[in-house]
C-alpha cells in the first residue's frame, strides 16, 4: 500500500461509519466525521488532522470503538491513527485514540477579543465568532463587561465579604489561585453578577493581555443551538476554549434542559482548567442543591470555591445608599438614609429602587427630601408585600423608643437601661422572626442562646408584673407592627 492511498482509505472509512450510524445519524456523521482531513499513510498508520482538542475527545469518549473498528478493517490489526490537532499544533501517535497531553495554547490570538481570533497551523483561517449577528455589520465582539460594575463600588460587609475577597484574589492571579472555578451564588438582587462583572473588569486591569469575557447562560445556549444549525459546533468550542477568564451567569437556567449545551461547556470547561484559564459562574443556588445539571458538570463546579452572598445587614444597606447618593452626587440627611436602611431589608435591587423611587418623586413634585416624605413614599413603596421585620428593625426601634443609640446593645456595658435594651430586643426577636435563638444572641451583644431564653422569662415576667414594663411592651409591639 503507498503513501498515496491515503485518501482513499478514509474514504473507504468513511463509507463504512456512515453505513453503521445510519441515516437517523446523519448530523452526527457531519459533524464529527466529515471534518476530518485525511493527511497521509505511513505504514499501518493514517494521520489526520482535527480542528481542535474538544473534537479529539469527544471523538474518544463517544467513537471509539467505531474508529477502532474501522480503521482495524482497512489497515490490519497493527492499524493506528495519528492525530494533528491544528489549533495546538500538536501531533501523538496512538493505537486509536489514547489521551493526547496538555498542549500549548496559541499564543497568537488578540488579548481583547476586538480583531478576529485564527486558527493554528498552516492554512490558518478566521474562526466564526458567535456573537457577530449574520447580515449586519460584523462589529468585533469584546468582553460584555460594564463598565460601571466595579469591585471600587461593591460595598463589602460581613454578608458578601468572602465572596469579595475571592474575587479580588481571581483578578490578580486568573487561573492560578484554588479559586477555580469561582462559584458565586445567592438569591436574586444581592449583587453576584456586579460582582462577577466586577472581577471581570478588575482582570482586564490588571492583566490587559488576558481574553475576558462575560456571557449570560440563555445567550450561550441560544449561541450553541445557532452552531448546531448552522454546522459551526466544532468552531463554536473552538472559540470559547480561546478565553483566558470566563464568566457564566445565572447557569441555572441549565437545569432540566440543554444537555448537549451542558456537554459542549463541560468539554470548554475541562481544557479552560486544565490550560490555567479561569472560570467565573454565577447561580442562584449552591452546587449541592442545583437540580437538573448533568452529574460530571455539577462535579466540576464543585472543583475550585463556592462563595455566597447573603441579603447585607442594615449597616451595610446604609453604606450601599450613601454609596449610591455619593456616586449621584446627592446628599440626603442620616435618618432618611436610616429609615429606607431598615424598611427595605430584602435585597440591594428593592433597596436602590426605593432610592430611585425617591429621588424622582421629589424631584418631579418639586420637594425637598424630608423624613416625612421618606415615610410616605416607603410606606406605599412596601404596601402590596408583608414587611419582614428584622433583628435590626426591632433593635432600632427598641433604642429609638428608650433613647438609645443602637450600637449600645452590641457593648459588654451592664448599665440597667442597656441591658433592659438588649432583653427587649431579644424578647421581640424570638417572638416575631424566624430566627434561632443563637442567630438572635450573635446580633444581640454576640450571646448565647441561654442568655436569650433568660431574657425573654425576664421581659415576660415583667410584663406580667410590672404595669411600667407592660405599657411599655405594648407600645413597642405597635410600632413594629405599624
Amino acid at each position: 500500500m503507498t503513501a498515496e492511498d491515503y485518501k482513499r482509505v478514509w474514504a473507504e472509512c468513511l463509507d463504512v461509519i456512515k453505513d453503521t450510524l445510519g441515516p437517523e445519524n446523519r448530523r452526527a456523521f457531519d459533524t464529527w466525521f466529515l471534518p476530518i482531513v485525511p493527511l497521509q499513510l505511513d505504514g499501518s498508520t493514517l494521520i489526520v488532522q482535527v480542528p481542535s482538542q474538544f473534537f479529539y475527545e469527544y471523538l474518544e469518549e463517544h467513537y471509539i470503538d467505531l474508529l477502532r473498528r474501522v480503521i482495524r478493517m482497512q489497515l490490519g490489526p497493527a492499524g493506528m491513527l495519528r492525530y494533528n490537532v491544528v489549533m495546538d499544533q500538536s501531533i501523538r501517535t496512538s493505537p486509536i485514540v489514547t489521551t493526547l497531553p496538555s498542549q500549548s495554547r496559541q499564543s497568537t490570538r488578540n488579548p481583547l477579543m476586538d480583531m478576529p481570533l485564527s486558527s493554528g497551523g498552516d492554512n490558518q483561517r478566521e474562526i466564526p465568532n458567535p456573537f457577530v449577528i449574520p447580515g449586519l455589520n460584523k462589529q468585533r465582539v469584546v468582553s460584555q463587561l460594564s463598565p460601571n460594575f466595579t469591585l471600587e463600588n461593591f460595598v463589602e460587609g460581613d454578608c458578601n465579604r468572602l465572596a469579595r475577597s475571592a474575587g479580588y484574589a481571581v483578578a490578580e492571579k486568573p487561573g492560578i489561585t484554588s479559586f477555580n472555578p469561582l462559584l458565586l451564588h445567592s438569591n436574586v438582587g444581592l449583587g453576584k453578577t456586579h460582582l462577577a462583572n466586577a472581577i471581570g473588569v478588575k482582570t482586564k486591569e490588571l492583566h490587559p493581555d488576558k481574553t475576558v469575557l462575560y456571557v449570560s447562560s440563555e445567550q450561550f445556549m441560544q449561541q450553541y443551538a445557532e452552531a448546531g444549525r448552522s454546522g459551526n459546533t466544532n468552531d463554536f468550542i473552538h472559540f470559547y476554549e480561546l478565553i483566558d477568564v470566563l464568566i457564566i451567569d445565572d447557569i441555572q437556567f441549565w437545569s432540566g434542559k440543554g444537555p448537549k449545551t451542558q456537554e459542549a461547556f463541560f468539554h470548554i470547561f475541562n481544557y479552560l482548567h486544565q490550560h490555567n484559564c479561569q472560570i467565573i459562574i454565577t447561580s442562584d443556588k449552591a452546587p449541592g442543591e442545583l437540580q437538573g445539571l448533568e452529574p460530571r458538570l455539577l462535579s466540576r463546579l464543585k472543583w475550585g470555591l463556592s462563595a455566597d452572598l447573603q441579603a447585607p445587614d442594615v449597616e451595610t444597606r446604609k453604606a450601599i445608599l450613601r454609596q449610591k447618593l455619593q456616586n449621584d452626587g446627592i446628599e440626603m440627611s442620616d435618618d432618611v438614609i436610616e429609615y429606607i436602611a431598615y424598611n427595605i431589608n430584602t435585597n440591594v435591587r428593592e433597596l436602590e429602587g426605593a432610592l430611585i423611587s425617591l429621588i424622582a418623586q421629589s424631584s418631579l413634585n418639586r420637594k425637598q427630601i424630608t423624613l416625612e416624605l421618606t415615610k410616605q413614599m416607603i410606606d406605599k413603596y412596601v404596601q402590596s408585600s408583608v414587611r419582614e421585620v428584622t433583628i435590626d428593625y426591632i433593635q432600632k426601634v427598641v433604642c429609638d423608643y428608650l433613647d438609645l443609640p443602637v450600637e449600645a446593645i452590641q457593648n459588654t456595658s451592664r448599665k440597667r437601661e442597656i441591658v433592659q435594651a438588649r432583653q427587649l430586643s431579644m424578647y421581640f426577636a424570638k417572638k416575631i422572626t424566624k430566627s434561632s435563638l443563637a442567630v438572635i444572641g450573635m446580633q444581640c451583644g454576640n450571646k448565647d442562646h441561654a442568655t436569650v431564653l433568660h431574657a425573654c422569662k425576664t421581659i415576660e415576667n415583667l410584663r406580667q408584673t410590672d404595669r411600667y414594663m407592660r405599657n411599655m411592651v405594648e407600645e413597642l409591639e405597635k410600632k413594629l407592627s405599624e
